[in-house]
């Protein structure tokens, strides 16, 4: 036997052959479990498995392919450009796909956000942010929120606030700190109203500053719309309030929309929906509809901050990747983001009825196609930890179990993929690509309410 040949064939065990068993011997186990699966090809919505099932994608890839699985212009994009060049370092030669793509974005961008730089996720967009914010600020501390996502680098895993994703990890960015998350269902100031709200929040980031810094803040990071925390939407203010209080303190502010950006929540950038215009943008996700791209972009005075040999990335900004991504802007630009804030429009509707229908169902909350459904409901005490336990209020437990059991309950009867987050692991989200019908809506959260029912029973 060759050298090459697999591990398995050497030992005199029998060959691996199917793409499950691969994955268990061959690719490392960093989630709790796969979908039952294997997908071979997907379309708009539908993602069909090597055994021709079909399923109807209400999740995306993560937030990912907001244009549509192989949406047909981008797919035709990157195929064209792979034809004339794949790579070149486009920090060290010049190429036109990132320089139409730079210019296009400094277009759709809120602000004079103006230069961008290009690199491979989300993670690094953000990672480079702060970088920039440091450089530009001369100071080096970061305020983020509890319950953020915002990567699994170190340094992003730092700026992450909920320790599931951190186990013993040890974050190697020590000047960040955490200020609470807009997050109303779980008010700890009681009843109040949606401004009131605003503003204690705002006072405890103002009281995160002056307790757990030295003052020589750089930025305040967080999302428009909290993507893994939950689908959670900041109450009217919060952020323009944010944004002042940042810049009171010499402090850029950076708006994550890796998850929210490219139509997303019903416009090209949730921030457009909160009156404000961020110092620093990230961008991953859906801003090439499924390859691999992220980018964070800033106005000329802030960009040019940086000097040769601050930030680089040898494959951030391929040909092929800006090619895609430009084709995927004129997609959405065509139609398809309204589509999302049209059809968002009714989804909010239509599950806001489920929070008086469904005892399980605690709050739901979303702009444009993200949309969260939050389970409520009593844990056995084995069946959660600490955390959760200390979350029950008057809106009731996390019902993890629960999320579990529905998204599962909606693929196994009725073909819908959903995803479930929140810091609780408890909020079913709903994200598919944007260029969802209403009849595909209706049969989605048709399938809701039906293992709604069949979880409460």
């Amino acid at each position: 036997m060759s050298e090459q040949e697999p591990n398995a064939e050497r030992d005199g065990q029998e060959p691996t052959t199917s793409p499950a068993e691969k994955y268990d011997e061959y690719v490392m186990p960093i989630t709790k479990g796969y979908d039952p699966f294997t997908v071979e090809r997907a379309s708009g919505t539908t993602m069909e498995t090597t055994e021709g099932d079909q399923y109807l994608d209400c999740f995306s890839g993560i937030s990912v392919t907001n244009a549509g699985h192989n949406n047909p212009e981008v797919v035709a994009a990157a195929k064209d450009q792979l034809d004339d060049l794949i790579h070149t370092c486009s920090y060290v030669y010049r190429n036109e796909p990132v320089a139409d793509l730079a210019e296009r974005i400094a277009e759709i961008t809120p602000g004079d956000l103006q230069k961008t730089f290009f690199c491979n996720s989300g993670t690094e967009a953000v990672e480079g942010a702060i970088k920039l914010a440091r450089k530009h600020t001369g100071s080096k501390e970061v305020v983020a929120l509890e319950m953020a996502f915002h990567g699994r680098t170190l340094g992003s895993l730092a700026l992450t606030g909920n320790h599931a994703y951190k186990h013993e990890m040890a974050p190697t960015m020590n000047d960040v700190v955490h200020a609470p998350a807009p997050y109303q269902f779980r008010s700890p100031y009681g009843d109040c109203s949606e401004e009131e709200f605003a503003a204690r929040a705002a006072e405890e980031l103002e009281r995160v500053i002056g307790t757990h810094t030295s003052t020589d803040l750089a930025a305040v990071v967080l999302e428009p719309v909290m993507g893994e925390g939950g689908i959670v939407v900041p109450p009217k203010g919060y952020l323009k309030r944010v944004q002042e209080i940042a810049h009171d303190h010499g402090a850029l502010l950076i708006l994550d929309e890796v998850q929210t950006g490219y139509g997303r929540t019903g416009t090209m950038f949730a921030s457009e929906q909160f009156d404000v215009e961020p110092d620093i943008l990230t961008q991953a996700k859906g801003i090439a509809d499924g390859l691999p791209l992220g980018a964070f972009t800033a106005p000329a005075d802030i960009a040019d901050s940086f000097e040769a040999g601050d930030h680089l990335s040898t494959f951030g900004g391929n040909p092929v990747c800006c090619a895609a991504a430009l084709a995927n802007i004129d997609a959405l630009q065509d139609g398809i983001v309204e589509n999302a804030a049209e059809q968002g429009e009714w989804l909010a509707e239509r599950l806001a009825d489920l929070e008086d229908e469904y005892d399980l169902v605690g709050e739901t909350r979303g702009r444009g196609l993200m949309f969260g459904v939050e389970l409520v409901g009593p844990l056995a005490e084995e069946d959660t930890d600490a955390s959760d336990r200390d979350a029950g209020t008057a809106e009731g437990e996390p019902a993890k179990k629960a999320a579990d059991a529905v998204k599962d309950y909606m693929r196994e009867e009725h073909g819908v993929l959903v995803g479930v987050g929140g810091y609780h692991k408890n909020v079913i989200r709903f994200q598919p690509p944007l260029t969802i019908t209403r009849e595909e809506l209706e049969r989605a959260v048709g399938a809701l309410e039906d293992g709604l029912r069949a979880v409460e029973a």
